[in-house]
């Protein structure tokens, strides 16, 4: 199992903290946000990462560099990260999606075993990790679902349709990643595929009867950084991210 990390993007957000480097670098408990990741990926007996890079990549190289696991991993530059949004990067990254794979957002820390449970997870093609709350805000990335099958997803789902979120985390069997292949070079041939996120592709699948479903990992430990706040939050959390 393959698995590719977004992490092209700055975190404008997180400024200043992210002023002269990406925000994977942001360091806690020694380690920056990717190499935690990268930690959890091989534990869980992940082949091999590809981490896609953007803003300050030769930053995110040298980091690559201090990795010392088993795990190989290699770095690849999208040229576009200053103009084009994730799905582009996808797109940079569509040769490495072949057979199956794992797609993880650069900002999104998961604990041990959230990152087993995916692993082990088969139900579907395509499966979107999911979590769920009382209440869900704007800037959640919402799903709608009919079971375990996912109907919907966006940021702009209405609270009636809103059933749990997607916290930035995929696995992909190989008939899976074909069809994610397929779609994305597709919605990157349009006037709009430059400015969408890769999850577009994923709520047009599932829109049009692809086989897309989700695994739920309530109850375990993960956090987004997005924000100064988010960021605070990992901190307090560290000891369960990483424990």
């Amino acid at each position: 199992m393959k698995a590719i990390i977004l992490s092209a993007g700055r975190g404008s957000r997180l400024l200043p903290l992210t002023e002269s480097k990406p925000k994977c670098l942001l360091e806690f408990m020694g380690k920056s946000v990717l190499r935690h990741q990268l930690t959890a990926l091989d534990k869980a007996g992940v082949d091999h990462v590809t981490v896609v890079t953007g803003f300050l990549p030769q930053l995110v190289e040298e980091d690559v560099s201090l990795w010392d696991g088993r795990m190989p991993v290699s770095t690849l530059f999208n040229p576009f990260f200053q103009v084009a949004d994730n799905l582009a990067s996808c797109w940079m990254a569509r040769d490495t999606m072949k057979g199956g794979f794992m797609l993880l957002n650069g900002d999104t820390l998961v604990s041990q075993p959230l990152v087993d449970r995916v692993v082990d997870t088969n139900d579907w093609p395509i499966s979107v990790t999911i979590d769920r709350k009382p209440a869900y805000d704007e800037d959640d990335m919402k799903v709608t679902l009919d079971g375990g099958r996912l109907k919907a997803i966006g940021k702009r789902l209405r609270p009636e349709e809103t059933d749990a979120e997607s916290i930035g985390f995929l696995k992909f069997s190989a008939e899976g990643a074909d069809l994610f292949r397929e779609t994305v070079e597709q919605m990157m041939r349009t006037q709009d595929g430059i400015s969408a996120w890769f999850l577009k592709a994923i709520d047009a699948m599932a829109k049009s009867g692809k086989p897309v479903g989700t695994c739920s990992i309530e109850g375990m430990d993960w956090a987004e950084l997005d924000t100064l706040e988010d960021w605070e939050i990992v901190k307090e959390k560290a000891n369960r991210l990483i424990g």
